[in-house]
């Protein structure tokens, strides 16, 4: 299939009316469904978003490609649209953009139609087409010039093959070689560009760069072992895991996919002047030095509890629904021997049973990837039904008793613990015969990681985090309406301050953390409560904004703010994050003080929430189900009020 194929006159959009990034957003999705590409314009929007939200999609050089994959997509296509003036787009190199191309590729796009995609991708390396792009005037134009590129590029690939064949074995063997991976997330447009980048940056040094890339079509380009054994070094340009281990004994330098469209030239430089660590497969990965290897620590803790956290979530929602749905069935439908309520019961406490274990086990496969599961696992298990050494028995009934003195925190430590743990018996056996190599998963890493992991738990970190816990439940659970008004105050601020964030992340971890300690704290229920209301703000907020600010908000604003109501509702935070991102400024500090009073309320007045999840949809399950309903408003009146004055009248704005 050609490039022609994937574009088409009637999706170009030759002078963009947008000004900023979320109406050019807009004005893009509006003509791919008027053109039949797209059935739902909002689905299609929110994953659009999605995508930015991960990092932004405006690579640099005056160009963004946004793009998505989903089922509410009906063809693979390109929008092509031009802006004369440039929309800040929070591009990488901070500069505004002016060519956008809008990727849009269905479930089942076939590989044909994904080989255009990462053809067309490839080709906007090309300075020369960029130049000419930004200078054509009609979509006949566009299409021609990118038929010219192609042309010149199947033509150039053609004779580098000729001459590939035509080179003598010892000849190739002379000449250096790079092997490399590039892969994002959607694996649509930033995969190819990245791999078409370094091999363009190791002809410039007459150097052999092969790239393997794993996109949305799957691997291609696969490296051989003759290929990797030949390398020089190999560059890692993915936003996510990639196959590590044939790599073992290399040179070996790791960055975002990013980094192999804006600094191919760095990355190819740093393994020709040998400036890349060694990668062993054994758990010790390549770094860099200086702020990024700091960063680079940071960032791993972070990663390594969020891949934790996610796996549990389910655990703590659907366990902690039912165990609440079950309390509602005990007081006004049958009582404690109803069959009812003990169904329900045992169901949400079975869920919970699981949830520290699997916190603990996900946490270190992150770390220490498979072989650490089954310690991390283990450990996370200890952590719920032994009290330790110091401190008492196992207990036999893990379902009704599943709440160890250890707890969700003994659970955090195992799973780091059991994850290095495992990284550094990678180290230690790294050097064992290569025909013993197969006892290493079999054999000697897991009874050595499970007898490790055991003696850790029982002696150490149970006894520690018993006292810990102890002390942590014990301060809340005597903490007076004041003090526990300052904290759920600070809970519910912190839900606004970057909404989904690592803030965001950090105050309902602690929150569903108590909870999961022991979901009959009525001081666990108070601070769910205060999560729930502090993220519930922000998306009425802005409708509240939308609504009764009229004149101080675009029409496709005031038409996002009609969803918010149902998001809010639904405690979706991530609703107000369009408007965040046009206007932190007026946004954020609205919402963060909205979100403060209501969790100030909460506080105040002892409102309790048995439920991980569901916003007002769980209203039911609230000890006071109208103080509930009042906190939100409240918070939500007060930030959208805030705002609403704060922010400027549309027409003021623009002219600005």
């Amino acid at each position: 299939m050609k490039i022609k194929d994937i574009l088409a006159p009637e999706s170009m959009i030759m002078s963009l009316k947008a000004t900023n990034k979320e109406d050019a957003v807009k004005e893009m999705a509006d003509l791919e469904v008027k053109t039949g590409i797209v059935n739902d314009e909002d689905e299609f929007i929110k994953s659009i978003w999605a995508r930015e939200n991960e990092s932004t999609t405006g690579i640099g050089d005056g160009i963004a490609m946004p793009h998505a994959r989903n089922k509410t997509i009906n063809k693979a296509r390109v929008l092509f649209a031009k802006s004369e003036k440039g929309i800040d787009y929070n591009s990488l190199d901070g500069q505004p953009v002016h060519l956008f191309f809008m990727i849009t590729a269905p479930d089942g796009a076939d590989n044909t139609h994904l080989e255009a995609l990462a053809k067309l991708s490839g080709l906007l390396i090309d300075p020369d087409l960029v130049s000419a792009l930004k200078e054509a005037q009609t979509p006949e134009e566009v299409i021609q010039l990118f038929e010219d590129a192609e042309k010149q590029k199947d033509a150039a690939k053609k004779a580098e093959k000729e001459q590939a064949a035509s080179a003598s074995e010892t000849k190739k063997e002379e000449k250096p070689l790079i092997v490399g991976v590039t892969a994002c997330i959607n694996g649509i447009a930033h995969t190819y560009m990245a791999q078409e980048a370094l091999i363009k940056a190791g002809k410039k040094r007459g150097v052999d760069v092969r790239i393997e890339t794993n996109g949305s079509e799957g691997v291609k380009d696969k490296l051989t072992a003759d290929e990797i054994s030949r390398a020089q070094g190999v560059v890692i340009a993915s936003d996510k895991k990639v196959d590590m281990p044939r790599f073992d004994g290399k040179p070996l330098i790791s960055r975002p996919v990013v980094d192999g469209i804006n600094k191919p030239d760095e990355l190819i430089d740093n393994i020709l002047n040998s400036k890349a660590s060694v990668y062993h497969s054994n758990g010790e990965k390549s770094s860099d030095d200086g702020d990024n290897a700091k960063e680079g620590v940071w960032g791993s803790i972070y990663k390594n509890l969020m891949n934790g956290v996610s796996h549990m979530l389910p655990f703590v929602i659907g366990g902690g629904i039912l165990m609440a749905i079950s309390f509602i069935v005990e007081n006004y439908a049958g009582g404690p021997k109803s069959p009812a309520f003990i169904f329900l019961n045992n169901a949400g406490n079975m869920a919970f049973a699981f949830m520290v274990p699997i916190l603990s086990g996900y946490i270190a496969e992150s770390i220490g990837d498979l072989p650490a599961l089954m310690p991390g696992f283990v450990g996370g298990f200890m952590a719920t039904v032994y009290s330790g050494a110091y401190g008492g028995a196992y207990v036999a009934n893990v379902v009704t008793n599943a709440k160890s003195p250890a707890g969700f925190l003994g659970g955090l430590a195992s799973g780091f613990i059991a994850g290095y743990l495992v990284v550094g018996l990678k180290k230690l056996f790294a050097k064992l015969p290569k025909s013993l190599e197969g006892m290493k998963p079999m054999l000697i890493y897991p009874i050595l990681s499970l007898l490790f992991i055991a003696l850790i738990m029982y002696y150490i970190v149970n006894p520690v985090f018993s006292a810990v816990n102890f002390a942590i439940t014990n301060f809340l659970n005597q903490m007076g309406t004041g003090n526990l008004a300052v904290l759920t105050t600070i809970l519910a601020a912190m839900m606004s301050i970057d909404m989904g964030g690592p803030f965001n992340k950090a105050a309902y971890v602690f929150a569903s953390g108590a909870f999961a300690n022991d979901p009959h704290s009525t001081v666990a229920a108070v601070m769910m409560a205060a999560v729930m209301v502090g993220g519930m703000v922000p998306p009425f907020a802005t409708a509240i904004g939308t609504t009764f600010f009229k004149n101080k908000y675009t029409l496709d604003e005031r038409r996002a703010g009609l969803t918010n109501w149902i998001l809010g509702f639904s405690f979706i935070t991530e609703g107000a994050i369009p408007f965040a991102a046009a206007d932190p400024g007026h946004v954020l500090p609205s919402c963060i003080i909205g979100s403060a009073v209501g969790g100030a309320l909460v506080g105040i007045w002892h409102i309790g929430v048995p439920a991980p999840h569901g916003g007002l949809w769980v209203s039911p399950l609230a000890n006071h189900i109208v103080l509930y309903f009042v906190a939100t408003l409240i918070g939500s009146i007060v930030a959208g009020v805030i705002l609403g004055l704060w922010k400027k009248p549309v027409n003021q704005q623009e002219d600005k």
